[in-house]
């Protein structure tokens, strides 16, 4: 542990995955706040590439960011073919050059985890910080850590996933 932060473990920058322990997450929003500085050189979590979901009255918070699918329904229904997946890191990249900002990869995201910014008008989607995510550096609880991409952390991955479906399904999604 450094200055108080819990280090998170780092893969190569090669096919790796965040994974989500959603009981771990504090609220605190750090992680939106590194993510928005990484990419817009700001601290405004409303331009990050995740959020930090929260229900009131309750002590439940989750960070949503795009899981990277292996099947990407982001990247299968883009008109434009704007979204393509990077081979060094694995992470599904728009080419905002080729978006046409017709929301289409929002729409079918089973996990929301893909959003508009209406001040950049563009699509705002976790892409890994080309192999070293700043929202797992500076997570202070290990709800995020960056992992290799192997059958354990996909495991780990759908696990998160059937979490967060059993959320939707009950109706309390935000």
């Amino acid at each position: 542990m450094q200055g108080g932060l819990a280090a998170a473990p780092q893969w190569s920058g090669r096919m790796g995955v965040l994974l989500i322990t959603p009981e771990r997450c504090i609220s605190c929003q750090a992680c939106e706040l590194a993510c928005s500085f990484a990419h817009e050189e700001e601290f405004n979590p409303s331009r990050a590439r995740l959020s930090v979901m929260s229900w009131d009255g309750e002590a439940h918070s989750v960070p949503v960011m795009c899981l990277q699918c292996e099947e990407a329904a982001c990247l299968a229904a883009c008109p434009a073919q704007a979204i393509s997946e990077d081979a060094r890191t694995g992470a599904r990249l728009v080419n905002h050059t080729r978006c046409i900002e017709c929301r289409t990869c929002m729409n079918v995201c089973p996990f929301g985890s893909t959003w508009y910014d209406t001040q950049g008008r563009k699509i705002l989607k976790c892409d890994l910080c080309d192999g070293d995510p700043q929202c797992a550096k500076v997570c202070p609880s290990g709800a995020i850590t960056s992992v290799e991409r192997t059958s354990v952390s996909i495991s780990r991955r759908k696990q998160a996933a059937s979490k967060l479906k059993a959320i939707m399904s009950r109706g309390i999604w935000p």
